[in-house]
């Protein structure tokens, strides 16, 4: 494994934010979300795509708080335009589940 910094950790911003819309992304290789992800006003509101459909419905998803790194370039999927990577860990079948605070905790806000 290669070793980092502090410094080089401190560039990635791992923030939270509350998703606001969530819907089926039909053209996605692998089935995934759209999601819509409000990141509080220093941030605003981005978009993701997110392969998380195992576990989560579209519905369920509205107004949970997920971790995502917000300072990546933007990313076209398909039709789609991925403005951050919403993060999460697979199981043991590959199947995602969402990062996410224990509490809640304002939008934007960074992980440390």
């Amino acid at each position: 494994m290669k070793q980092i910094t502090y410094p080089e950790f401190e560039q990635v911003e791992l923030r939270v934010g509350t998703i606001t819309h969530a819907e089926t992304f039909p053209q996605a290789r692998k089935p995934a979300y759209k999601l819509t992800i409000d990141f509080g006003p220093e941030i605003g509101t981005k978009r993701s795509s997110a392969q998380i459909t195992h576990y989560y419905t579209p519905e369920q998803l509205i107004g949970t708080q997920v971790v995502a790194v917000v300072n990546f370039a933007a990313k076209q999927i398909g039709p789609f335009i991925s403005e951050c990577l919403t993060t999460g860990f697979a199981d043991s079948e590959g199947n995602i589940t969402l990062t996410r605070p224990e509490h809640p905790v304002p939008n934007g806000t960074k992980l440390f």
